[in-house]
This record gives structure tokens, C-alpha cells and sequence, in this order.
């Protein structure tokens, strides 16, 4: 399928709504490049405490991101050359990506970079803002979402709460959830928003294979298109 026109194909949405896996497995599908951009904020952030950069200082934080080295395969996170998978992937670095995300300079920097990698097409990339500020003009806008409760326990199982039941670990995960929502959809800089133009899946009660069926029907949609 990459043969045919290299396609841009845009996945936001919340964390918990199954952007990771579904942007994985479509990528796969076409042979396109998969990059997650949530994993460049958490990244920067990561880099930054190693640094003891202060997380408050947009320009400080913001040199980093641009002088940074990203690379993804299959999957991991390589920075700098390290694989950095497993530790950016903390609710300490979930936190301090929370805050990098807020900073202005830093979305500029790190879309630019995410503009660069999508280019020339055949990328499937995911994040929060893909479809209204990276790339607007994507040939396929998917936005997914979930309920909160559901969010919440996919995170829990992702980050290994769910065995921390009897200590709050699922409730302390979905209000760590709402605080990240309400940043996300509050800042100034590129919110999360749903795209007018973004076909809207609502993954509550799909498993990954119905979610992927719909968005590989968008992806043919688009295709037909181009080749008309």
C-alpha cells in the first residue's frame, strides 16, 4: 500500500483512548512511519531533569528540545542514543511532560521537528494537537476517545497500577487523568480539541481490532481519493 500516495494520517485524542496501539498497528499495516509525539514531550521532560534544567523555564527547555536527537522504531524511544523507553513512561515524567507541554516555545520547537519527519508523507503520527496545528491539512483526522473510567484503567494497566487497587492506584491514576485533561484542553498553546474535520471514535467498548478496521476504512477512503 505505500506504493500508493504517501498519506499523512493524523491520530489524537486523550491519553487512555488507545492512540499508541492503534497508531502502532496502522503504521504497520501500511508500512508507514510511526511517531509519537507525546514521547517527544516526555523526553524533552526526562532530559530536562537529568539536566536539572528548571521545567518552569520555557527558553531553557525549549534549547533542549531543539538540540535534541529523537529517533522511534517499533515501538521505542531513542534519545540521544539511549533508549529511553521505560523511563519516560513514570508518573514523575508524566507530571514534568505536563508541564513542558504548556511552554510555548517548546510546541514550536517540537512541531517543527514533527513537521519535518511527516514531510514527505507515509507517517502516521499521534498525539494531541496533529490535526489542528502539526498538520492541518492531513489526509486522515481521527480523534479517539473513551470514557473516563475506562481511560483511567487502561492507564492503570498500562503503568502497572492495576494490582494497586486495595491503595487507590485506579482512583489515584483517573484523577492524575482529569488533572492532565484539564491542561490539555486549557493551555494557550495548541489545546487538545477535536478537529472539524476529524472522524470521531469513541473506543469505550471496541477492542483494537474494531478501532484499526475503522481507521484503515478512513485510510482506503483516502486513497481512493488521491487516486482519482
Amino acid at each position: 500500500m505505500h506504493s500508493s500516495p504517501a498519506l499523512v494520517i493524523a491520530i489524537d485524542g486523550p491519553s487512555g483512548a488507545g492512540k499508541g496501539t492503534v497508531s502502532r498497528v496502522v503504521a504497520e499495516r501500511l508500512a508507514y512511519r510511526h511517531v509519537d509525539t507525546g514521547a517527544m514531550y516526555r523526553a524533552v521532560a526526562w532530559l530536562a531533569l537529568q539536566r536539572g534544567t528548571d521545567l518552569a523555564d520555557a527558553g531553557a527547555v525549549a534549547s533542549l528540545a531543539g538540540a535534541a536527537t529523537f529517533a522511534f522504531d517499533a515501538g521505542s524511544v531513542t534519545l540521544e542514543g539511549h533508549d529511553v523507553t521505560a523511563a519516560i513512561r513514570t508518573p514523575e515524567i508524566d507530571r514534568a511532560a505536563a508541564v513542558v507541554a504548556q511552554h510555548a516555545p517548546v510546541r514550536e520547537v517540537l512541531v517543527e521537528r514533527q513537521r519535518g519527519y511527516g514531510r514527505h508523507g507515509g507517517v502516521v503520527m499521534e498525539g494531541r494537537d496533529i490535526g489542528t496545528v502539526v498538520f492541518p491539512g492531513a489526509d486522515v483526522k481521527i480523534y479517539l476517545d473513551a470514557s473516563a473510567s475506562e481511560r483511567a484503567r487502561r492507564r492503570a494497566t498500562d503503568t502497572g497500577h492495576a494490582a494497586g487497587r486495595a491503595s487507590g492506584g485506579v482512583t489515584q491514576v483517573a484523577r492524575a487523568l482529569e488533572e492532565r485533561d484539564r491542561a490539555d484542553r486549557t493551555r494557550a498553546a495548541s489545546p487538545l480539541t477535536l478537529a472539524s474535520d476529524a472522524l470521531y471514535i469513541d473506543t469505550t467498548d471496541l477492542a483494537v481490532p474494531a478501532v484499526v478496521a475503522r481507521v484503515m476504512a478512513a485510510v482506503e477512503a483516502a486513497l481512493t481519493r488521491s487516486a482519482r
